[in-house]
């Protein structure tokens, strides 16, 4: 009966094959927007998880800022010392120092910057690679004149398939040597590009490009199996004794948790996503409201027909299953379709704003799943009106 029912259903809808498209609009509609803002907040989630990956996971980075005073203290070696060798948890900790500068080799210039730094801050940050080899303890000691370029850096002086190890380039007016590539670390949020850098050894940069013993900022990873706000509390504490500020005073350093920040942008695009998709949902709704209304028109188009089924023995229950069965598939089809340009519009919208397309099978299978729901809902009434028509009264219908 099933099988005949469906049968029955699929033949009044290619009877009015205009009305049955306009009719599922809403659901197609709705189902493609769901699928759509989801799919595009996943892809928004994963390109700003890549950015702060490229930071470092479970880091803290300790600015020195301008004091209730308006002072501005640097940190030093020995602060950098002290958090490796007094918190509990600190994997590694190294101080980092940068400067503008204009990289010179083979009659080609690129403006780019010098960042001092050492091979526990590459561990901290989680920097790899590309070719080449990581400063020696030795160089790092003695603030050697050799260098780390990035991928933009090699892009931009040195010929396509040019290996730049072992060659010599300047950095204004200092020579190095270059021993290596690191990998690509991306761009970070403000649009700066993290592969436009060189590293030279910390102590090179301090001596040959600042002129001082300051230190930029702190990276400092600590072991995930602890707590991060217990790590922050002992970092303020161990940083408000080494600046000796008294109580009541404000800290004149700021610490950033790559961690934290992970959790509240997870937590936020999530948060906005199910707030887009819901609103997106309502036209699931109107959809559902518009299969009802021309479910209700076809039964008054159909009362004869109705009254001569119930007449010759057709039973009330199978007359209400066939108008059901013709709600939900048209909700049906409009949920394929509204999955297949769901799928579409996400793509190329994840292509164009240049976030990465993450397909969700889930979203897609509960989309159709609510479209077909959507069509019980709003068939039932319908196939109820027709299944309680008085033959005789129905025959009588012109």
């Amino acid at each position: 009966m099933f099988g005949t029912t469906l049968m029955l259903a699929f033949r009044e809808i290619r009877r009015h094959l205009m009305r049955s498209f306009l009719t599922t609009l809403g659901i197609i509609i709705g189902v493609s927007a769901v699928i759509t803002m989801v799919t595009l907040g996943r892809g928004v989630t994963a390109d700003i998880e890549e950015q702060i990956s490229s930071l470092g996971s479970n880091v803290f980075f300790v600015f020195p800022i301008q004091g209730e005073r308006g002072q501005f203290r640097p940190f030093d070696e020995d602060d950098v010392t002290a958090v490796r060798e007094q918190i509990a948890g600190v994997k590694s900790a190294a101080g980092q120092v940068d400067s503008n500068v204009v990289a010179i080799y083979n009659g080609q210039d690129w403006e780019t910057t010098v960042e001092g730094v050492s091979g526990e801050f590459m561990d901290a940050r989680g920097i790899e690679m590309d070719v080449g080899r990581r400063f020696t303890e030795a160089e790092e000691t003695s603030g050697a004149n050799v260098c780390i370029i990035g991928p933009t850096v090699q892009e931009e002086l040195f010929l396509t398939g040019e290996s730049p190890i072992g060659e010599r380039m300047r950095l204004n007016n200092v020579s190095c040597q270059v021993i290596g590539v690191f990998a690509s670390r991306g761009s970070v949020g403000g649009g700066g590009d993290e592969d436009n850098s060189v590293f030279m050894p910390l102590t090179n940069v301090q001596r040959r490009f600042t002129g001082n013993d300051n230190i930029g900022y702190m990276a400092v990873s600590y072991d995930s199996a602890y707590d991060s706000a217990t790590m922050t509390n002992a970092l303020v504490d161990l940083m408000r004794e080494r600046r000796v500020l008294l109580e009541g005073q404000a800290n004149d350093f700021d610490i950033v948790d790559t961690a934290q920040i992970n959790e509240t942008v997870q937590s936020t695009v999530g948060t906005m996503t199910i707030m887009v998709a819901a609103i997106a949902a309502i036209s699931l709704v109107v959809g559902g409201v518009g299969i009802m209304n021309i479910m209700l028109v076809s039964v008054t188009e159909r009362t004869r027909e109705i009254g001569i089924r119930l007449a010759i023995g057709a039973l009330a229950k199978e007359v209400r299953l066939q108008f059901l069965t013709e709600a939900v598939v048209l909700c049906c089809f409009g949920g394929l379709v509204g999955m297949i340009l769901g799928f579409v519009f996400s793509y190329s919208l994840a292509g164009a704003l240049g976030f990465p397309f993450i397909f969700d099978p889930f979203i897609n299978i509960l989309s159709f799943v609510i479209s077909a729901l959507i069509g019980i809902l709003f068939g039932y009434f319908p196939a109820r009106r027709a299944s309680q028509l008085d033959p005789i009264e129905a025959l009588r219908h012109e």
